[in-house]
């Protein structure tokens, strides 16, 4: 996909989670990433070289086959999806087209934690939280209706999807624009506190938050230890193990439950699109 070593994927190798994430604008097609290039208007108008010619964004959407930004749905990618291998795995693996655009952007607001559960590979994935002095940057990805659908199977088990309004949620794309919404996966598990008893940040190495957990509980030691890479290996390959080192996170009292984004939950048929969201204010010029 990119030049240099292949990239690992996190629900192959558990301890590389959460993967290298998109770093600049890019169209990811297939396990090609191509550049965006950033103009001051709307997504779709950026252009990207293909084949040796330049067009817009949603003119190579249209030739690949593909929908355009407008009629896709902006969600916020706080761990794995992030990463353009991550996302193209899970994709291919469900029969569905990897061909999406992936952009970096500025979010206040939000910092993201660790989610109050062990993953099915094994991970313990990283999660939103609301904070008002939060201002991070995280990647958002434009999927359309077949892949929003696929990236749900792999997370409603443990999240809920919401969509963050714009005019609470700064979010602030290289163009300048500010989004007017986009939909963000929480976790149902709460999220994991530090000793203080503040949120645990989520912006480590997988194997020194596992050491540190392992560190922590002697029940999680016997259960899922002695090590990170035992961890991962055992807990990857049984269910029954995943949920008890999930019960004793909360048995150690280090589960803070989440509710700052349930008034903003997304039970609705109707999914948003980016053309329902128009820009706030006047971050973007008119268009001509």
């Amino acid at each position: 996909m990119r030049r240099g070593r292949p990239a690992p994927v996190p629900l192959v190798e558990p301890l590389s989670y959460p993967g290298r994430p998109a770093t600049a604008p890019s169209l990811l097609i297939g396990g090609e990433l191509l550049p965006l290039h950033v103009r001051r208007m709307r997504l779709g108008d950026w252009y990207v070289e293909r084949q040796a010619r330049q067009e817009s964004l949603d003119e190579a959407l249209l030739g690949l086959g593909r929908a355009v930004t407008g009629h896709r749905h902006p969600v916020i990618a706080v761990g794995s999806n992030a990463s353009p291998e991550q996302v193209r795995h899970k994709l291919t693996r469900l029969g569905v087209p990897a061909t999406l655009p992936m952009v970096p952007v500025r979010v206040r607001g939000l910092v993201v934690g660790c989610s109050g559960h062990i993953s099915s590979p094994g991970y313990v994935a990283r999660a939103p939280y609301a904070d008002p002095d939060g201002d991070t940057v995280l990647v958002v990805s434009w999927l359309d209706s077949a892949q929003l659908e696929a990236i749900d199977s792999t997370e409603l088990a443990n999240y809920r999807r919401a969509i963050l309004p714009g005019d609470v949620f700064e979010m602030t794309m290289p163009s300048g624009e500010r989004l007017g919404g986009a939909y963000i996966y929480f976790s149902a598990h709460g999220v994991l506190a530090d000793p203080d008893g503040m949120p645990r940040p989520g912006g480590g190495d997988q194997s020194e938050l596992l050491a540190a957990l392992l560190a922590a509980s002697p029940r999680l030691r016997e259960l899922l230890g002695p090590d990170p890479a035992a961890w991962v290996r055992k807990a990857g390959a049984d269910r029954a193990l995943r949920e008890e080192g999930t019960r004793i996170f909360g048995d150690e009292g280090w589960v803070l439950p989440q509710t700052d984004f349930l008034p903003y939950l997304d039970d609705g048929a109707e999914l948003r699109l980016y053309d329902d969201l128009p820009p706030l204010g006047d971050s973007l010029p008119p268009r001509p």
